[in-house]
């Protein structure tokens, strides 16, 4: 069955896309923990990142870089966290997200609830640096 993932990224569920290439997708976050978290994924389905053979490892890493320069262009910041969970949903992923402080990518803190207009126009900003 096909991972919610791969749902976006054959278009059968919307989401705020910010790039994608012939083996990645880079797409914003529904529940944020901050304006501009992104979420990178291969389109291979594979549960576990570390699973990921080492060239498409890279590729991901590469790829989440491109995304991570873009979006500190867009959203003030000190840094662009970079977390690999991979709990919730079975496909492997990477999350991008704007830091202000360590406690920024804290997963247990309140997600944000932002507009469907405001998560429009970060990613419109985002993909405009890319």
């Amino acid at each position: 069955m096909a991972s919610i993932f791969s749902k976006i990224i054959a278009g059968e569920i919307p989401c705020y896309k910010i790039a994608e290439d012939e083996r990645f997708f880079a797409f914003l976050d529904i529940n944020p923990l901050a304006k501009g978290h992104t979420l990178v994924v291969p389109k291979q389905e594979c549960d576990y990142v570390f699973d990921l053979d080492d060239e498409l490892l890279g590729g991901l890493s590469v790829f989440a870089k491109k995304v991570a320069k873009a979006i500190e262009q867009v959203i003030p910041c000190k840094r662009i966290g970079v977390a690999v969970l991979g709990l919730e949903v079975p496909h492997a992923h990477v999350h991008l997200v704007p830091l202000q402080s360590e406690a920024d990518i804290s997963f247990a803190k309140p997600k944000l609830q932002l507009a469907k207009e405001e998560m429009e126009a970060v990613a419109e900003a985002i993909r405009a640096q890319l």
